[in-house]
């Protein structure tokens, strides 16, 4: 069960956080494996913050600007 904002959960398992940012779980695998984007155990469960994955996509968004 997600802690829910008004607006929203503030953090997702890794099968939704590939979802929202278009990638496979493999690759967010990998991404968080190399370290672009940070989890955190809460039981069993890996989760990730959605203001984490904003701020990866922001980024990545300024660094492939043409």
């Amino acid at each position: 069960m997600n802690h829910q904002s008004p607006l929203g959960p503030i953090y997702v398992g890794v099968e939704e956080a590939a979802r929202l940012i278009g990638v496979a779980r493999s690759m967010l695998y990998e991404m968080i494996a190399r370290g672009d984007i940070q989890t955190f155990k809460l039981g069993r469960r890996r989760l990730v913050r959605v203001k984490t994955l904003e701020a990866f996509v922001k980024r990545q968004a300024q660094e492939n600007r043409r």
